[in-house]
């Protein structure tokens, strides 16, 4: 009878390590030749006769059939396996000057999987530490011996990776140190690192560097990594450049997340070139950008308005098969809204449709602030009913950013149905910025009932009045002669908590040049005084006759200097605006002489060799018409000089599409009237033109004697 014999057989052999994640240029040669055996175990039958016990033969140690197939396995099926990877890509490389040492995909070198019993202690002990509250160090530590299993080097990594804040992170990595019970390696490091990133202390992180530089630890990828993009997230752009130099040095080679960090470090350093040089030296060492990179050469490239460069990190994503996310889309958005490009923008976006990417809320955002800078409202508008038909995603920032387009465009009807839209939804409910842009829409279109009626609904809802929505309200009131009700709202806000600012005083100003009565006057300076009390001491001293001109140049510089930039214009405009409606003309020249010598006009004079301008575009119509005035008297002297005079003379004071300037126009073509100044209406709105020969036959009427040799 046959037996069957079976023989085992072991061939070893080395699949292909390989990961479609990294670039091949990551990968050494090194780990592909010790990459990990694998056994196949092989059965070989054989018949054979059965022998007696008698009949057996002695056992002889032959090599088995695995030990002779063993060169085999080390030469044909690694030569095979030679054949499968794919061939990497040229790249150039210098014959005098050493190979850079690549990392590859594994950046940390892992330990094989064992399971440890004592890891549900240990972890029970690191949820323990997170949940108490330690109010010191001492209390910490002394916990810390507590600790269920000896401190060894696999127990103490499993707790400090589990630690959550950065501080007992940070104590408990000293901790182990001062055990000195294990070599303390890469990986401590680098967790300890990250911890502290999350708390953004980059002064530790530098320390602990440094120490392992001293220590002779090495530095990977991922403490390298991790320094640099923490020290982003402080702002500290110095200290991320000079450690990714320093890595530079020392031969690694940047991954995807260093590559795009230290890109936004160099972009938000506002140093492009860098940024273009970098960029284009990590492609020709093997480095795929991904989206986020694009997005950051997309910002830079966006913050500067540069529509060229925004082009070319369109035209790069698409050489590299990158395909835009909408965090990408996103930036680029707002990349084209500050190069002043809506059409692109808009075409940006369908190509985001089109491509199957839903937009978000951000992506609405600014694409809607884009179309109310460039005044299409209805691209906005047809944007919005879109919103609603497919039932886009929209929040808070997008209904109010919608209706401050409607304020800035003056689309009353439409802002009414965008709030009773956010009234109806069931997520979105107005708020306090919501509020604010109609009462803005109210106020710029003087709708003064509807202003009012909104307040009452705004306080009935248990909404918060700011001092933006108090401003409005002030100002629509105020022009509407609505002194009573002023007082009334100013009250309530100062009751709700509304600290009045700079804008909100100038407001009050504008509104005292206003009343036409003394009664009046003294209501809203009482608002005033409460608000700012310096401010109406400074409107009484340049309203009394006995005040010297040195007193009021000090007292100005004193209220200038304490008022924010942008409020400080249209102070002085309100102070204009106020002597001369008290018959203070000479005082308002003076102010208007001090707003030019403290720098508030920049401007309002511009000479060519053609052309001599008056541009009062930013002042109100008090300073526009005593800058007009001051610029006859000056141009009289210059007649009277018998100095060169240019052909042509033009004042400008805009079209009136601003709501802060409407009626400006039209009250200085009134004044020039009333003057019988020889400027006229020219083809262009907002701009009065005349003549050189006109204009010195009128200076010589109306500042007698002048030599008229210069007509």
């Amino acid at each position: 009878m046959a037996t069957v014999l079976s023989t085992a057989i072991d061939v070893c052999f080395n699949p292909q390590n390989s990961d479609t994640k990294k670039h091949g240029l990551f990968l050494k040669p090194s780990s592909l030749r010790q990459s990990r055996t694998r056994k196949l175990n092989i059965s070989c039958n054989s018949l054979k006769q059965p022998k007696t016990l008698e009949e057996e033969e002695p056992i002889t140690k032959t090599p088995s059939l695995s030990e002779q197939l063993k060169p085999l396995s080390a030469t044909t099926l690694r030569q095979e396996q030679t054949h499968v990877l794919s061939k990497p890509k040229s790249v150039w490389v210098n014959p005098t000057r050493p190979k850079r040492s690549v990392l590859s995909l594994q950046r940390q070198k892992r330990s094989s999987y064992s399971y440890n019993p004592q890891i549900k202690d240990l972890r029970a002990f690191a949820m323990k530490l997170n949940s108490s509250d330690f109010t010191d160090k001492s209390e910490f530590l002394s916990v810390l011996d507590e600790i269920p299993h000896p401190p060894n080097r696999d127990n103490s990594l499993l707790v400090l990776n589990c630690l959550r804040q950065w501080q007992k992170t940070h104590m408990f990595f000293g901790w182990v140190k001062s055990k000195n019970l294990f070599p303390m390696e890469t990986i401590f490091y680098n967790v300890a690192m990250k911890s502290l990133r999350f708390g953004k202390q980059f002064q530790l992180i530098e320390e602990m560097a440094l120490e392992m530089v001293k220590d002779g630890v090495e530095l990977d990828n991922i403490t390298y990594s991790t320094i640099i993009t923490c020290a982003k997230r402080c702002n500290l752009y110095d200290k991320a450049i000079e450690w990714f130099e320093r890595m530079y040095k020392t031969g690694l080679m940047p991954d995807e997340v260093t590559y795009s960090a230290i890109l936004d470090v160099y972009s938000k350093s506002g140093k492009v070139e860098e940024v273009l040089s970098l960029y284009e030296r990590a492609v020709a060492t093997g480095w795929k950008p991904d989206a986020i990179a694009f997005s950051v050469l997309g910002k830079m490239f966006g913050e500067a308005g540069d529509y060229d460069g925004i082009r070319y990190v369109l035209q790069e994503m698409k050489s590299m098969d990158v395909k835009p996310n909408v965090v990408v889309y996103n930036t680029l958005l707002e990349a084209m809204g500050r190069a002043g490009k809506p059409g692109l923008a808009r075409s940006l976006f369908n190509e985001m449709l089109e491509s199957g990417l839903t937009p978000n809320e951000k992506t609405l955002t600014a694409l809607v602030k884009i179309y109310g800078k460039a005044r299409w409202a209805k691209d906005a508008l047809q944007l919005w009913e879109e919103m609603k038909a497919k039932k886009w995603p929209m929040d808070f920032i997008l209904y109010n950013t919608l209706l401050n387009m409607c304020a800035d465009i003056g689309l009353e009807e439409e802002a009414e149905r965008l709030f009773d839209d956010m009234k109806e939804s069931g997520q979105c409910k107005p708020d306090s910025f919501s509020y604010t842009a109609m009462l803005n829409i109210y106020g710029s279109g003087g709708k003064a009932e509807k202003a009012m009626k909104l307040f009452e609904e705004m306080l009935e809802a248990g909404v918060q009045v700011n001092v933006m929505g108090c401003t409005c309200l002030v100002q629509c009131l105020g022009k509407a002669k609505r002194i009573d009700d002023l007082v009334y709202v100013f009250d309530l806000s100062i009751q709700r908590g509304v600290k009045p600012d700079d804008r909100l005083c100038g407001c009050l100003l504008s509104v005292m040049a206003l009343c036409e009565s003394s009664e009046d006057a003294e209501k809203v300076m009482a608002c005033l005084e409460r608000a700012n009390e310096k401010l109406v001491t400074f409107v009484k001293l340049i309203v009394d006759d006995k005040t010297e001109f040195e007193t009021v140049k000090e007292e100005f510089k004193i209220v200038i200097n304490e008022t924010q930039v942008e409020a400080r214009r249209p102070f002085c405009n309100c102070l204009i605006d106020i002597c001369r409606g008290k018959k203070r003309h000479e005082r308002a020249h003076e102010l208007l002489y001090l707003g030019t010598l403290f720098g508030l006009y920049p401007g309002l004079h511009n000479k060519t060799i053609k052309e001599w301008s008056l541009d009062v575009r930013s002042l109100s119509v008090g300073a526009a018409e005593t800058a007009l005035e001051e610029w006859m008297r000056t141009l009289a002297n210059i007649v009277r000089r018998q100095e060169a005079l240019p052909e042509v003379f033009l004042a400008q004071t805009g079209t009136g599409t601003h709501r802060f300037s409407q009626g400006l126009a039209n009250s200085f073509a009134s004044h020039l009237q009333q003057l019988a100044a020889p400027f006229r209406q020219s083809d262009k709105a907002g701009i009065f033109v005349a003549t050189k020969e006109d204009l010195v036959l009128w200076l010589e009427s109306k500042f007698p004697p002048l030599v008229a040799s210069q007509a």
